[in-house]
């Protein structure tokens, strides 16, 4: 590896690392943090609240939104594994609404999907224990029946963080990086197109993207770092429709995690690729001179139908600079060579395999039907399953719940297991990942996360018993 000095090997022989170690600095950029009511218990108890608000989203220009407890995004939510959360909503929205825990293994009850929504004016209290081996970078957004790309166009989601009491990597500072977009009319209004035009035709083809790209609450920010210095940062794609290349100029990056938490190996890149939903932890070190300056770009990725594609796709977009303070460079320090330890699944253990179609609007030929139950699994059962994209642009496919293995993408095997909950299905792509649907039984959804096509019926009923 070019710049990174991988060290300790064995995950038993980092205790000397944790010991003793200092909470890391944070940066939310913009993300106020949500206040506990009872600090230093085990329980952590927080308040949300679903309002409209006029908020100056764009310099100068006051936009009327939905919020969480008056921000957009809304508060960050920082727990530790084991705790026991409860969470007090109340919906001051004029609309129904839910939240979803996106990525967390919680109680059916408890997922926030479209069987519970919160009507107008009501309040309900999601309750339940984050489990131990879940650490990691999550987010909460609402998920009502036919409203959710709307609703979080309007402002609706924000960040989690599970923090493992005795997290492998050595405290850094830490940035969260929320990555969103969005559209606006020249009065500051957000821009969701009229039906039945040309605008509204290509949102319900791609999905809707704006045009402006948002870092938590912030545009086009610039970070600091010290030379030699190594920060941690969690990447959360909150965006409804919008893929995220990301490369950052004269850098390679040290992917260390994903959507459930750290690797068991860290893997150098010079670009990674973030869908609609996903999340990904890396590492950064200040490999530049004091004094200069890189920028993260999101690079061209055509995810797009060949004739819906829009005009601007194949050009970079900056989304944050990284600015080199004047300080002397400080001595590098070692990345562990192993994070932690994750057991594959064995294909072995699998009861049964079944298969997924996505098309256009569609998840087996079907559109959504709350009334309908589309599949069927056993508590405990491991299953695989294979999920084949048989349209010409990326569908990003989620399964509440539960996270699973990915085992090979095009028949090209994963170098190595990871927990995920989310996966990308570039056009005409397929994906096999295992799966084992322990602890809790429920109706589950699983769905593409470009939003509109989600609200349009390309989301499924899994039923676990």
């Amino acid at each position: 590896m070019a710049f990174w000095t991988l060290g300790i090997a064995d995950v038993a022989a980092q205790s000397a690392i944790v010991e003793g170690r200092e909470p890391p600095s944070i940066h939310t950029h913009g993300l106020p943090r949500l206040e506990d009511r009872a600090p230093g218990a085990a329980i952590v108890e927080v308040d949300l609240v679903a309002a409209t608000a006029h908020l100056e989203l764009l310099p100068g220009r006051s936009s009327d939104v939905f919020a969480y407890n008056g921000s957009v995004p809304g508060p960050l939510l920082e727990v530790t594994e084991g705790d026991s959360l409860i969470i007090h909503v109340r919906n001051d929205l004029p609309e129904a609404t839910t939240i979803h825990w996106h990525g967390l293994h919680i109680p059916f009850v408890a997922d926030g999907s479209p069987f519970h929504p919160i009507e107008p004016g009501g309040s309900f209290t999601y309750a339940f224990r984050i489990p131990t081996g879940s650490a990691g970078t999550y987010w909460y957004h609402p998920h009502p029946d036919h409203r959710a790309a709307y609703q979080v166009g309007m402002g609706l989601f924000g960040a989690i963080i599970v923090r493992d009491p005795n997290d492998p990597l050595p405290p850094l500072a830490e940035h969260v990086l929320v990555l969103s977009d969005n559209r606006f009319r020249d009065d500051g209004s957000i821009d969701f197109p009229e039906a039945g035009t040309r605008v509204a035709e290509m949102d319900e083809l791609n999905g809707r993207e704006g045009d402006v790209i948002f870092v938590g609450s912030e545009i086009l920010p610039t970070l600091s770092i010290r030379a030699g210095e190594v920060q941690r940062w969690r990447i959360v794609n909150a965006s409804g429709a919008r893929i995220y290349r990301l490369a950052l100029d004269g850098h390679s990056l040290l992917h260390v995690g994903s959507d459930g938490g750290l690797f068991e190996h860290p893997v150098e890149v010079d670009e990674i690729l973030l869908a609609n939903g996903e999340r990904v932890e890396l590492l950064v070190r200040g490999t530049g001179e004091p004094g200069s300056r890189a920028v993260l770009k999101a690079l061209p990725y055509d995810r797009y139908m060949a004739r819906g594609r829009p005009d601007s796709w194949n050009e970079p977009r900056e989304i944050l600079t990284l600015r080199y303070t004047d300080d002397p460079p400080v001595e590098p320090i070692d990345i562990p060579g192993v994070l932690r330890r994750i057991d594959a699944l064995p294909i072995a253990d699998a009861d049964t395999s079944r298969t997924i179609l996505l098309q256009q609007g569609r998840i087996n030929g079907k559109t959504m039907d709350m009334g309908r139950v589309d599949e069927q699994a056993s508590l405990g059962a491991t299953e695989i399953w294979e999920v084949e994209n048989l349209v010409g642009m990326d569908h990003p496919f989620h399964l509440h719940g539960f996270q699973f293995q990915v085992l090979d993408r095009n028949g090209i095997p994963e170098p190595q297991p990871m927990w995920k909950d989310t996966v990308n299905l570039p056009a005409f792509g397929r994906a096999r990942f295992i799966v084992r649907f322990d602890d809790f039984a429920g109706k589950w959804m699983f769905h593409c996360h470009i939003l509109d096509h989600e609200d349009q019926g390309m989301m499924s009923i899994l039923q676990v018993e």
